[in-house]
């Protein structure tokens, strides 16, 4: 976290600049939000973002492009495929399922929890380039692998402009 520098002209006996004793919570404060309303800004935004709460858990994934398609790969350890559910519609890709805690017996009391348990759900905006008719996913040993091949002639996402001088 980088702290904030406020001119302070109006004391008499201190420096030009102080301490902002605030800066570090609205960094925080604005790193929350874009969290929980999804404003990190990429190639698969996600345009809602389920609020997560303690007890909830937030999949990891990893994406990755190659020139035929994208991979999604998502940790949900614990979980079976029974418990996972994929859904594309409107150029959206919706991941979600939950992790239940089960009691082995009514004696069972827990003394600490330290794994997450509940409901998830992540929201991808899926590339204009994609074949969603040809996506596919596999799952084994708690690793879901989304692939998501590229409509056939599709055009390169981007290209690198040149900057000049002057």
């Amino acid at each position: 976290m980088t702290n904030q520098v406020v001119k302070s002209e109006d004391r008499k006996g201190t420096s030009l600049f102080s301490h902002d004793p605030f800066s570090a919570f609205r960094e925080e404060m604005n790193s929350l939000i874009d969290r929980v309303f999804g404003r990190s800004g990429g190639f698969f935004d996600t345009p809602s973002a389920t609020p997560f709460s303690v007890g909830q858990i937030t999949p990891s994934v990893d994406l990755h492009e190659t020139d035929k398609a994208y991979s999604l790969t998502a940790e949900l350890p614990g979980l079976d495929e029974k418990d996972v559910e994929l859904i594309v519609r409107d150029g959206l890709l919706t991941l979600k399922g939950e992790k239940r805690y089960e009691k082995k017996d009514e004696k069972d009391e827990a003394r600490v929890v330290e794994r997450h348990y509940g409901s998830f759900q992540r929201i991808f905006t899926l590339p204009s380039d994609v074949d969603d008719a040809e996506i596919e996913a596999k799952f084994d040993k708690g690793v879901l692998t989304v692939t998501m091949p590229k409509k056939p002639g599709a055009k390169p996402a981007g290209r690198r402009i040149a900057i000049g001088k002057g």
